[in-house]
């Protein structure tokens, strides 16, 4: 959800190249590394605490130029009916009509072409988000976390990303329990992945 895709890593990617000794860089392809990936949610109920639930399937990608510092191409796809919030009959419901209405609407999707930088490793990313076949804007606040070789297995080039986002689930039409504050309107977006050169992913490591 507002969610996925490399985002920041524009910002201060380009400098960990550099120091690398990286002279001249082409784009690079990234996808989120299926096994190091979390989209979760947070929506007030009752007024009394909030629900944490999260998805348990999704999938994405971006472009970074290293030398140019644009990021563009972000893709961050969700399977909306991995929705879990650890409570099968609620877990049911959401995927129902009131909610997610997984069966006309089995994704969600980000998308977005650029970020703004905010401090030394933060950046706003501002996209669109699709849910429920209606696409409003998103802006997510994006951390980079920094890159390394991986310390185990094959030894890829990895990143790491958390973002930050809030939508009004009033606005996709969603509308469920809002009007007498049973479920909250508002849902707080928390996403945490790290991320890979895209021909390393398919098993091309450099």
């Amino acid at each position: 959800m507002r969610y996925l895709k490399g985002l920041a890593a524009g910002i201060v990617l380009a400098a960990t190249l550099a120091a690398a000794g990286t002279a001249r860089a082409e784009p690079r392809e990234y996808v989120m590394d299926q096994e190091h990936f979390a989209i979760a949610f947070m929506v007030h109920h009752l007024g009394l605490a909030d629900t944490v639930g999260m998805f348990r399937e999704a999938s994405g990608s971006f472009t970074f130029d290293a030398e140019t510092g644009e990021l563009s191409d972000v893709v961050i796809t969700v399977q909306t009916d991995s929705v879990f919030t650890n409570h099968q009959e609620r877990d049911e419901h959401l995927r129902g009509p009131d909610f997610l209405n997984v069966r006309e609407y089995p994704t969600m999707t980000f998308t977005a072409d650029g970020a703004t930088q905010t401090g030394e490793r933060a950046a706003k990313l501002e996209g669109d988000l699709t849910l429920l076949g209606r696409t409003e804007p998103l802006t997510l606040d994006v951390t980079y976390n920094g890159s390394r070789e991986y310390p185990f297995g094959d030894g890829h080039h990895a990143i790491g990303i958390s973002a930050r986002g809030t939508i009004e689930r009033s606005d996709y039409g969603m509308t469920y329990a809002v009007e007498d504050d049973l479920v909250g309107d508002e849902i707080d977006l928390i996403i945490e992945f790290e991320a890979m050169y895209a021909d390393a992913a398919n098993g091309q490591r450099d």
